[in-house]
């Protein structure tokens, strides 16, 4: 009941407080105080601000009132302070009785106050004189009872020990520590088998301090459980409708582009992919599997629009009271498409799908209808705001018996009631107290001397809630989430501790933990028999890869290359994964020296030169633009590429990369191209169990090119571009190369490199003069350092000529292969378990 001409005083001048005489002195000294910090020359912008809109904020609430009253409207606040001052209201009953209060608004008193003085009121007050009596003065939860008692008499004796002493009698009390929110939760089947809690129906509540353990509390309850009652609203920001409002906002907002007037592709399959999504269409898996076949980072609505649902569905709004009309539209389609499917028996009715569908509906609606009035204007980011702030304060409710039946609730539904046993979850400092940050314009300063709610009295309420709670409970059990990990404060609520401190309870403290230590998943062993033998034998062809990919994980090599399981592309229109990047970049390298190879030209320093600093750097860009388009983008060269940011930033990362492997290169000048992406292949025999079986191991050369020595001698070069970090360029043996069990130090590029220098020192065609063949890992990251040499090395030493190796390798090479095709081998995983953390197979491994 504060006067907003007082409260909302302006500040011209601050000197003309002392001349308010509808101010008390403490709120003037108060608004001094606080406003001597706001000097006339406003060192900042935000104080400016502050003080303009104060000034303002008097004509703002009276407008605001105003126009509420002539649409026959009011808020809460309002709507009581009308009663309030109505002096010509009625009371036409001869008693009003007042049960359970706590902290009562200055308009509730003063109802009070009226129908005391017609001698028409009747208080009973619930409390403990733990908290109340004079020795207690301090405690937060007995400050308001304190007044009341004083102003308003209680109608029963404040001395009867059985009703207001019950505190201090025995009880049960345990504070459990968990690691995490879902550990209490499923505490909750153990802690109802014991004691006869369950039993005791509903003389037994389990209080959620955090309203949002709701879903998972309920999966919790156990199965013998006959009846339960639910009085705790499940939230509605936790339904799968309310994320798909969401996603369809950030679709609008942050997935439209509207230079090109397309839809990002990231965020079309976000949608496309909601659980929701087939309720506004049934074509949503068709369209996503058009969108992941072209692989196409933006879509126009055209594009997108098979159907009339998805048209409407990718639209783009331009404005708000379009995109709200837009999202009503589409909660009503859901909302028709939803009921047809379950009237057709397509669809099993789900009350909660239900009841989610109508609220957001509602919220959204009403929303709409005040944009379209003119009542609401704002723009999108604070239309997203506001939307998620009214779903995060709406709640479902769940019917039920409320007598009857295990009592599930919040702190707030525990009001007035009592209970024998009690399980009160997620009791930590934020929760309880809950929602005592100070969120008020008005600051916290001037608030407390106007006497309105402050975060004081938010703790107060919270204290009696917590106390009043738990004084005639014999059996009490109390959890908190000690963890300190994703923001957690890992605190128990200030009201534990107190009653550690306060109360002569012997209160038992235990640590939760689960029944046993998770285990690691184990990897299966495959055998060789059936049709997993018959697929080995049908394989004809191997690449260095699939055989490294044997040698690192034999289970890997199983699910790519028997069971037939490509690995995913991780392909977004943010970026690219790192192969696609690699593949990017070799193909910028073939575009570039392509030409010399076409020509059979000579690489000259000069050449190499004026690509990098003259005119030639054009070409380098065109080279890198064309490797996109063709490795990632996959269009023809008649479209624009349109590249997103981390797309740009990739782009700029492989100029740099190619403009690396060129200076590189200007260090060995001149040399001769022979072959880029050069396919080759060989044939390796292996003895099986069947008999002879003849292999051929093929796969493709980066770049082949031929130089010559400081000692003049020709040889050619196998390269290998590498993009990566590792730069391990030499093992100890040759051994190693095929050996799997220290797999953070295999080299598995060697494997490969070595093979195709191999194949190419014993080809005919292409080296035909038997000249020396040399393997090259060229990892552009590390060319910048000072003395790099790509030149692979055994034990220190450079491999000059591959032949010197060829004996060694292809040994080791047969028996490895020859243990692949042996069926009394199983397929075993690998030694190393950090392999599997990025493995694709991961899931379907270890299960």
């Amino acid at each position: 009941m504060v006067s907003a001409q007082a409260l909302f005083t302006n500040l011209k001048d601050i000197h003309q407080l002392d001349t308010s005489s509808y101010l008390t002195e403490k709120q003037i000294e108060t608004l001094k105080k606080f406003f001597s910090n706001f000097p006339e020359d406003h060192e900042s912008m935000i104080k400016h601000r502050f003080e303009t809109l104060w000034n303002n904020l008097e004509h703002i609430y009276n407008d605001f009132r105003n126009s509420l009253k002539e649409q026959g409207l009011a808020y809460e606040g309002l709507l009581y302070r009308e009663v309030a001052e109505d002096a010509n209201i009625e009371f036409q009953y001869d008693s009003y009785i007042f049960v359970g209060f706590n902290m009562m608004q200055k308009v509730e008193l003063q109802l009070c106050n009226r129908l005391k003085k017609e001698g028409k009121a009747f208080f009973y007050w619930d409390f403990d004189v733990n908290y109340t009596s004079q020795q207690y003065n301090s405690s937060e939860a007995g400050y308001y009872i304190r007044q009341h008692l004083i102003q308003y008499p209680n109608e029963l004796d404040t001395a009867s020990d059985e009703v207001y002493n019950n505190m201090s009698k025995p009880k049960n009390i345990s504070f459990i520590a968990s690691p995490t929110e879902n550990m209490q939760a499923r505490y909750i089947g153990q802690w109802l088998r014991e004691n006869n809690r369950m039993k005791a129906g509903k003389n037994t509540a389990i209080v959620l301090c955090d309203e949002n353990l709701l879903p998972t509390v309920i999966h919790c309850i156990p199965t013998e459980t006959e009846q339960v009652n639910i009085t705790t609203g499940y939230p509605l920001q936790l339904t799968p409708i309310a994320s798909l409002i969401r996603l369809l906002i950030v679709l609008q907002l942050q997935g439209y582009r509207k230079d090109t007037q397309k839809f990002r592709t990231h965020w079309i399959e976000r949608v496309l992919q909601h659980p929701h999504a087939k309720l506004l269409t049934p074509y949503t898996q068709e369209l996503l599997e058009r969108i992941q076949h072209k692989k196409q980072f933006y879509y126009s609505t055209q594009e997108l629009s098979i159907t009339k649902d998805l048209e409407l569905l990718f639209t783009f709004q331009s404005n708000i009271a379009e995109m709200a009309s837009w999202l009503v539209n589409i909660l009503k389609q859901v909302g028709i498409n939803y009921g047809n499917s379950v009237k057709e028996g397509c669809q099993e009715e789900l009350p909660l799908l239900q009841e989610s569908i109508f609220r957001t509906y509602t919220l959204v609606n009403r929303l709409s209808g005040l944009i379209a009035s003119g009542d609401l204007d704002v723009d999108p980011i604070t239309f997203q705001r506001l939307l998620n702030q009214l779903i995060q304060t709406t709640t479902i409710p769940f019917h039920g018996e409320p007598a009857v039946g295990l009592q599930f609730m919040g702190v707030l539904e525990t009001r007035n009631l009592d209970f024998d046993h009690l399980l009160i979850l997620s009791c930590n400092e934020g929760n309880m107290p809950r929602g005592v940050n100070d969120t008020s314009f008005i600051p916290y300063s001037i608030r407390k001397a106007f006497e309105l709610t402050t975060i004081d009295n938010k703790i107060s309420i919270y204290a009696y809630y917590f106390n009043r709670l738990i004084q005639r409970a014999k059996d009490i059990t109390i959890t908190y989430n000690n963890s300190t990990t994703d923001g957690q404060t890992g605190e128990m609520s200030r009201f534990m501790l107190q009653l550690l401190v306060e109360s002569n309870h012997d209160i038992k403290r235990y640590i939760m933990n689960s029944d046993k230590a998770p285990t690691p998943g184990i990897s299966k062993t495959i055998q060789k028999d059936g049709e997993t033998y018959a697929a080995l034998k049908n394989i004809t062809k191997l690449s260095p890869t699939a055989i490294n990919s044997y040698i690192r994980c034999q289970l890997r090599f199983y699910y790519r290359y028997i069971a037939g399981l490509t690995e995913p592309d991780n392909i977004t229109d943010e970026g690219v994964d790192n192969r696609v990047f690699g593949n990017i970049f070799h193909k910028a390298a073939e575009q570039f020296y392509l030409p010399f190879l076409t020509q059979q030209r000579v690489v000259t320093q000069s050449d190499l030169q004026q690509a990098i600093n003259g005119k030639g750097h054009v070409r380098l860009e065109y080279c890198i633009d064309e490797a996109f388009r063709t490795e990632l983008f996959k269009t023809s060269d008649k479209v624009e590429l349109e590249y997103s940011g981390l797309q740009f930033i990739n782009r700029e990362v492989l100029l740099t990369y190619l403009k690396q492997l060129l200076n590189t290169d200007m260090e060995q000048a001149p040399f001769k191209i022979l072959g880029l992406e050069k396919k080759v292949e060989t044939s390796i025999k292996l003895n099986t169990e069947e008999g002879e079986k003849e292999l051929v191991l093929y796969g493709s050369i980066d770049r082949l090119d031929s130089i010559t020595a400081p000692n003049q001698e020709h040889f050619i070069r196998v390269i290998d571009y590498k993009t990566g970090s590792n730069d391990k360029m030499s093992v100890k043996d040759v051994q190693s190369i095929f050996t799997g069990t220290n797999l953070k130090n295999h080299t598995d590029y060697y494997l490969q490199a070595m093979l195709y220098a191999i194949i190419v020192r014993n080809d005919e065609t292409e080296n035909p003069a038997r000249l020396p063949v040399s393997p090259s890992l060229l990892f552009i990251q590390h060319t910048a350092k000072e003395g790099f040499d790509p030149t692979l090395k055994i034990d220190g030493t450079k491999i000059v000529d591959i032949l010197d190796y060829t004996e060694t390798y292809m040994e080791l090479l047969k028996e490895k292969l020859e243990e692949l095709f042996n069926p009394q081998i199983p397929f075993t995983p690998t030694s190393d378990s950090n392999r599997c953390i990025n493995c694709p197979y991961l899931k379907i491994c270890k299960c």
